[in-house]
């Protein structure tokens, strides 16, 4: 019986098997705690972080409301790095809840997945 984080851990690794990220189309990459959500634009080739975002400092509102501001912020730092197109790896999780939003908000700022 495997536990519940192995099993993302298994997904998570199938998912990276298909899909990677180039300067051109990085991989925008989600990473989901208890109490905070972070995003990370990144490019495989070089092994290199492009842009990031968290929601450290947001902790006053609910949150889905942080995810959604997140994925905001992360569109905002990729347009002002010049990129429009990327890769989503929703890294393990469900495409559900907060990483939906994290998604939702990010293809709202003006990114396309």
């Amino acid at each position: 019986m495997t536990t519940k984080i192995e099993r993302r851990i298994k997904i998570k690794y199938r998912v990276r098997n298909k899909i990677s990220g180039t300067p051109e189309r990085p991989r925008l990459t989600v990473f989901r705690s208890n109490k905070q959500i972070y995003v990370q634009l990144i490019d495989d080739l070089s092994g290199k972080t492009l842009a990031a975002a968290s929601s450290l400092g947001l902790e006053t509102m609910p949150k889905k409301e942080q995810a959604s501001k997140v994925g905001e912020l992360i569109a905002k730092k990729a347009q002002e790095a010049g990129i429009t197109t990327v890769v989503f790896d929703r890294n393990g999780y469900l495409y559900h809840g907060r990483v939906k939003e994290v998604a939702d908000a990010a293809r709202n700022g003006g990114l396309k997945f």
